[in-house]
């Protein structure tokens, strides 16, 4: 099941690194999501590219693997303002996208940050030969 768990956190590196290129690629599309309150969206969209790409690359080393599933997990929670901002002004801003999918949105937020926690656990080490060298 090791490979399923390293499958897994490949394809999540790759998702994360490829979303946050595409905030350079297409910033529109991100800058039109924007909540209207929150000041300098271009920072904020260019910021959340950044630490997806820093993030999802985080994921395939070692050393900062956790630090890594850590941001990645803060960054889905602030993504939460973006997804109620968008339930809220469904009718006038997003009136192009389908209600359902507005709200869909958010249990799958949950499952992301589940999916990425499972990366803050730090690996077993096997005990029996520290106990060895420490008798």
């Amino acid at each position: 099941m090791a490979w399923l768990k390293t499958g897994l956190m490949i394809l999540m590196a790759i998702m994360y690194v490829a979303l946050g290129i595409n905030h350079f690629r297409n910033p529109d599309f991100y800058l039109n999501i924007m909540p209207l309150y929150i000041p300098n969206p271009l920072f904020w969209v260019q910021f959340t590219g950044v630490t997806e790409i820093l993030g999802g690359a985080g994921l395939l080393i070692p050393a900062t693997r956790r630090l890594a599933a850590w941001g990645i997990v803060l960054m889905l929670v602030g993504f939460f303002l973006v997804h109620v901002d968008m339930i809220i002004h469904a009718e006038d801003r997003f009136a192009n996208i389908p209600y359902a999918l507005l709200w869909v949105r958010i249990p799958l937020q949950f499952l992301l940050i589940v999916w990425a926690c499972r990366y803050m656990i730090p690996p077993k080490t096997d005990t029996s030969t520290q106990h060895i060298a420490s008798t």
